[in-house]
């Protein structure tokens, strides 16, 4: 049986005395203290010979293959004679042992290969984990992360995790982890006290995918921000908004009269309210008049196929994996999206060539209307309109002004307020019409302060000072549905927040719609309730400043909320002069929300409009 062992130890295969008669056996190891003192021999065909073995040691002999029966080796040293012994019949082995090995071998190569290719890709998909690892958060899936959780829970899923992970946790938007902050108190923090450490939003699929929406002022960063939002800042002073009432005013009794025109029949009022804000901020942004809200005739065909791509192009902005493939590919492998946005839009009938199409169309007609009113130069020296206010600052404000709004840039500062100034304020009309369709006692208030006002229309003065309850109404409609659930941030250095060191680059999220439904800062808030709001009551002065900021805080807060409030308190007050709501028995309870950049009314808000019979 020791043969065996040392054919291994010298050849590692059948050297037998038929073939290998007058060979001399060749050393293939080290030497040993065995072969140096010529305490062992080998035996062939009565010659004797010792091979000068090189540091051979007992062990190597466990990792030897037997192989067919060498010439006969004896061993004249007492001390490994019973060591080889053992040896030798723990190392006998079958036959397929040996073929095992050798289809081992050859898939080694393949191994090699796809071994550092997972690594890589374990790497990539968990590198940003890594710097985020010590936040709390639940276990997330490969690759998708917590998708699943918000397609199947909508953003009601962060209240949930708040409550189980504390007010600062992770949550894993695909590949990307987000850091979400949901205390009023950490929220300050972020984005006031460390504005200068948070400066930046972060870009998000949807947006990153869409060259239409990154130049406007939500997704500049920098420098270049700053001085776009000083630029359009001073846009939005007081007297700027007051003489957009006459305009809001048209279009809102326009929207009435088509209401009107229905009769008794159910009207998708969300649809309406988009419309109407579409046509206040297209005179207010554009100084052109859709008439989307008008009654059928009046309006043309062109400015409907604007809505439809409008509507298309904001719809299409969705953060879960109910988006286009190329989002959905860069929530959870951001390095594909481009190249397959790339390819896909090239391919018929793929949601991705249906967007890019539409952005397209839209592009081209915000460039036109650019255009033809940057060669109208006195016809927009006398207009109001954002898009004329914006290019008047760039001709007075020299080389800088030019470098810094660029054709493109006016273009899509002036889309992205047509996209704001729509689709958050239809939201947060249709949110407070439909609450007040379910509370009578709420309605009956509203009622009573529009009554009172007289029938003379509110100036702005007015709507800030003499209708306290609306106010109040549109406050608690914000709170009970809040159209931006997250606000998007991104740490530009190293920051501590909450106890926790989070690195550069972090996506840092705050979460106002999980602040506006926490019952430390507002009791039973599933309540619609707008006397929680009311100026000096006990509830108003326990609650943190920070817990209700709909239109976000700090330096990136939302620079049109004044217009926004201004025109949904005029629409509301214009409507329940005429109209009462009531909901629709094809009107689901509670209603179901999609969630892209903003929240939205997934299948509509379907309601009954009521002529009153004395109205004021």
């Amino acid at each position: 049986m020791t043969r065996d062992i040392f054919i291994d130890l010298y050849h590692g295969k059948d050297d037998s005395a038929s073939t290998q008669k007058d060979k001399k056996i060749q050393p293939l190891l080290p030497s040993s203290p065995l072969a140096e003192t010529g305490m062992w021999s080998m035996r062939d065909n009565g010659r004797q010979s010792v091979p000068p073995i090189n540091r051979f040691h007992p062990s190597h002999l466990f990792c030897l293959r037997p192989h067919t029966a060498p010439p006969t080796a004896t061993i004249n040293h007492p001390q490994h004679s019973s060591f080889l012994k053992c040896a030798s019949s723990r190392t006998q082995a079958p036959s397929w042992d040996r073929r095992a090995m050798a289809e081992a071998g050859e898939w080694l190569p393949y191994v090699s290969t796809l071994a550092p290719c997972l690594l890589g890709f374990a790497l990539y998909f968990y590198a940003p984990y890594w710097g985020v690892r010590g936040v709390p958060g639940p276990p997330a899936l490969p690759i998708v992360g917590h998708l699943p959780l918000l397609a199947l829970h909508g953003p009601d899923v962060f209240g949930a995790l708040a409550k189980k992970y504390g007010p600062i946790f992770r949550f894993h938007l695909g590949r990307q982890p987000l850091v979400i902050v949901a205390d009023p108190e950490l929220c300050k923090e972020v984005g006031v006290r460390q504005f200068k450490s948070v400066p930046n939003r972060s870009l998000p699929s949807p947006i990153a995918g869409s060259d239409l929406h990154q130049k406007g002022l939500f997704f500049t960063r920098d420098e270049r921000w700053s001085a776009m939002r000083n630029t359009i800042i001073s846009l939005y002073q007081p007297s700027h908004l007051a003489g957009l009432i006459p305009t809001m005013q048209r279009c809102i009794e326009r929207a009435a009269d088509t209401i009107q025109l229905n009769g008794n029949v159910d009207i998708d009022f969300s649809d309406l309210a988009l419309k109407l804000a579409t046509d206040v901020i297209g005179q207010a942004a554009f100084g052109v008049d859709f008439a989307l809200s008008a009654p059928r005739e009046h309006g043309g065909r062109e400015a409907e196929e604007f809505m439809a791509e409008h509507v298309h192009s904001t719809t299409s902005l969705k953060m879960d994996l109910s988006a286009s493939l190329s989002i959905v590919l860069g929530l959870v492998a951001p390095a594909l999206q481009g190249p397959a946005r790339g390819l896909l839009r090239r391919l018929p009938g793929t949601a991705d060539r249906r967007i890019a199409r539409t952005n397209d169309r839209l592009r081209a007609r915000v460039e036109e209307i650019v255009a033809s009113r940057e060669r109208d130069l006195d016809k927009r020296r006398g207009q109001r309109d954002f898009l004329s206010a914006l290019l008047n600052a760039r001709d007075s404000g020299g080389d800088k002004m030019r470098e810094l709004l660029t054709p493109e840039y006016v273009g899509a500062l002036t889309y992205e307020h047509l996209l704001a100034g729509s689709a958050t304020t239809s939201f947060t009309l249709s949110s407070a019409v439909y609450l007040v369709s379910g509370h009578p006692e709420v309605e009956a208030k509203l009622l009573a302060e529009v009554d009172r006002s007289g029938a003379a229309p509110p100036t702005a003065d007015d709507l800030q000072r003499n209708f306290p309850y609306l106010d109040r109404v549109i406050k608690e409609a914000t709170r009970f549905y809040t159209v931006s659930p997250l606000i998007a941030r991104e740490t530009s250095r190293r920051v501590e927040v909450g106890g926790h060191a989070l690195p550069k680059g972090t996506w840092l999220w705050l979460a106002p719609g999980v602040l506006a439904r926490d019952a430390a800062q507002f009791p039973e808030p599933g309540e619609f309730r707008p006397e929680r709001f009311e100026a000096g009551c006990e509830e108003e002065r326990r609650r943190h400043p920070y817990a209700h900021v709909p239109f976000g805080l700090g330096p990136r807060a939302c620079v049109g909320q004044r217009f926004a409030l201004q025109e949904v308190k005029l629409a509301m007050f214009h409507l329940y002069r005429r109209y009462v709501f009531r909901r629709s028995p094809r009107m689901e309870s509670p209603p179901e929300f999609q969630f892209g950049i903003v929240l939205g009314f997934k299948h509509g808000v379907k309601l009954r409009a009521i002529e009153r019979r004395s109205p004021a």
